[in-house]
């Protein structure tokens, strides 16, 4: 469309929610029960992380996967995801289905979670049953199992970008930072729950037995949460289709009175004002990092052997306490989302992720220095702590952004920069691919830390020290709006 004050011709689009006589209003309150219905998408890919984070190394191992297949399972990905996760957020903006912008996108991946999830809790099951010969099965099944592994981190990596733009889209400011909150407090319920129907022997129950192995009980849990929460998620809040004008709806409330600017085109926060984050995402990883080396195992167990041998069954024991250690993470970066509303006021957003970091850092160096199985678990606390910061304060830091750019565009403020051409998917697309980021220096660093101190535990003293300097970084590098 043609601006109508001697602008250049440019094609943008505008919400069909932003008709109005005025232009573009603040979008309606959302009812908490919205809100609640819009996390449960975090729920629901939380438990199927927990799940994967459980089952995917004993799955591989059992399979006999090539250790120099191993690295590659898991940095395929995250490389994927770096490169592509920026491209389909801003493709996403400009999407004009009459579903909206951002739901097709989170109907797709989750269809491909589902599908990841399906070949590798369950290849290697269908190809005993169809292939006969040992060689072949052998191949088969290594190979589905490592296509599912991939499509799933793949999709579950990259949905997490639309989830958050979604929320930004249909919410006022207020309601944002009231939606991370509740997306933070059902990610760690998910993974409270997904962790803790891990670390059940369900070989021995009668429903394991029932359904043929603990891989196939997991599924049928995992694929029913993950469709009733989906299907709860994408009736929450509806989301309006864009049509030719301006490209998003801005989040401040129009003060009466007030006259808005010529073409309605909203501005952005800066990314680079969150570029930090490729540090902090790498601590998210340090959880999942342990998965990545087969070649120590703390129960002395071993993964190769005959699944009937005591040294299989001593390993499988230590991936139960394991997944205790990782329901405790997960329980209390429930409660820590739930109280953070109120820590926030006292000592705000840099107070929040100063503690978060500090907290990190202390837990890893101590689980260190006295590795003990039961002090483990107790300072898994800690990591609950970090995980739930990293799911709200960076995003309430953009969504921060956004509105004192927006609000300095309303008042006609000079050197406002022009970037009306982005929209709100590509930057939290662009927060949210420095995961793929930390995960590809984890997967490419951490396997030769340990192979030159011959000791795992050099992964947790590597995030502690990360942590620390991770510390002073947002203390002193991140700028906060007042």
């Amino acid at each position: 469309m043609s601006g109508s004050n001697g602008r250049t011709d440019t094609h943008t689009y505008q919400s069909l929610s932003e008709d109005g006589p005025f232009g573009p209003v603040e979008q309606p309150k959302r009812s908490t029960g919205r809100l609640v219905m819009h996390s449960m998408a975090m729920f629901g890919r939380e438990f199927c992380y927990a799940v994967e984070a459980a089952y995917v190394t004993p799955v591989l191992l059992s399979l006999g996967l090539p250790k120099s297949l191993y690295s590659m399972v898991w940095l395929l990905s995250p490389t994927l995801g770096f490169l592509l996760q920026p491209v389909v957020g801003s493709v996403s903006d400009h999407c004009r289905a009459r579903w909206g912008r951002r739901r097709p996108y989170i109907l797709t991946l989750g269809i491909m979670m589902l599908l990841g999830m399906a070949l590798y809790l369950n290849g290697d099951a269908v190809v005993s049953a169809l292939v006969a010969d040992p060689r072949t099965k052998l191949v088969w099944a290594v190979t589905i199992t490592m296509i599912g592994v991939v499509l799933f981190d793949f999709s579950a990596d990259f949905i997490d970008g639309p989830i958050k733009a979604y929320l930004f889209d249909v919410c006022s400011h207020q309601d944002k930072e009231k939606g991370l909150h509740y997306h933070a407090l059902f990610t760690g319920f998910g993974g409270t729950l997904g962790y803790l129907l891990g670390a059940i022997d369900w070989v021995h129950l009668e429903l394991g037995r029932l359904l043929g192995s603990e891989y196939q009980v997991m599924f049928f849990f995992s694929g029913l949460v993950f469709t009733l929460c989906f299907i709860t998620h994408l009736c929450s809040i509806p989301e309006a289709p864009l049509r030719d004008g301006a490209q998003d709806p801005p989040s401040w409330q129009v003060p009466q009175g007030s006259s808005l600017s010529a073409d309605g085109m909203q501005e952005y926060g800066s990314i680079e004002k969150v570029k930090h984050s490729d540090a902090e995402t790498e601590l998210i990883t340090q959880g999942r990092a342990n998965k990545k080396v087969p070649e120590q195992i703390v129960y002395h167990g071993d993964p190769y052997s005959s699944h009937n041998s005591t040294e299989f069954l001593i390993y499988e024991r230590g991936v139960e306490v394991g997944c205790w250690g990782l329901c405790i993470n997960s329980l209390f970066s429930s409660l820590y989302s739930y109280f953070q509303k109120a820590l926030v006021s006292y000592i705000g957003l840099k107070g929040l992720y100063f503690m978060g970091y500090l907290l990190f850092g202390l837990g890893t160096g101590f689980i260190g220095l006295f590795p003990n199985v039961y002090s483990t678990l107790v300072l898994c606390s800690m990591f609950g702590v970090m995980s739930s910061t990293l799911y709200t304060v960076p995003f309430n830091l953009i969504a921060e952004y956004h509105r004192e750019e927006e609000k300095e565009k309303q008042q006609g403020a000079p050197g406002v920069p022009d970037n009306s051409g982005r929209g709100k998917g590509v930057d939290c697309a662009a927060l949210t691919c420095m995961v793929q980021l930390a995960q590809i220096l984890v997967g490419g660093g951490l396997g030769f830390l340990v192979n030159m101190a011959g000791s795992v535990i050099v992964v947790v003293m590597t995030a502690s020290a990360v942590a620390l300097i991770g510390c002073c970084f947002v203390a002193l590098f991140v700028r906060y709006v007042d």
